[in-house]
């Protein structure tokens, strides 16, 4: 009978070339904002040139009815993805507990809904905030 043969792998690296890349990564992103503002001012050039009056926007970016809607938007989906994580892991425990001490059971799933609960009705408190933000972001406008 033939014996299989151990895979040999290619050796670990020492973790410099990691360290190189984060730094490339950085680099790069700090050298995109760098020139960011160097191209957004090229945008109105051609009209200063000529004579002619250029509104300056108010802001660049984001108005503070949009940055509220913005940020409303984004702080409910994270609210709800660390609420379901949340629970998720407590699920996750309280069935690994069950299997390892089943005579504890009924004790663990009580305090695994109660605690699963807890999570829920501060996930539904902070998506109503964010709903909050939502509509006064509306009135902004």
């Amino acid at each position: 009978m033939a014996r299989l043969k151990a895979r040999s792998f290619p050796p670990a690296s020492t973790g410099k070339v990691t360290v190189m890349n984060k730094i490339l990564v950085v680099l790069a992103l700090v050298g995109a904002f760098a020139l960011a503002p160097a191209a957004l001012a090229q945008e109105n050039a051609g009209a200063e040139a000529q004579g002619a009056q250029v509104s300056q926007p108010s802001s660049l970016w984001l108005t503070s009815s949009g940055a509220a809607l913005l940020g409303a938007a984004i702080g409910a989906g994270l609210v709800v993805i660390g609420g379901a994580a949340g629970i998720g892991r407590i699920g996750t425990s309280a069935v690994e507990s069950m299997a390892r001490q089943p005579e504890a059971a009924g004790s663990i799933n009580g305090v695994a809904l109660i605690t699963a609960a807890m999570i829920e009705g501060a996930t539904l408190f902070a998506v109503v905030v964010c709903l909050l933000g939502l509509i006064f972001g509306r009135a902004l406008t």
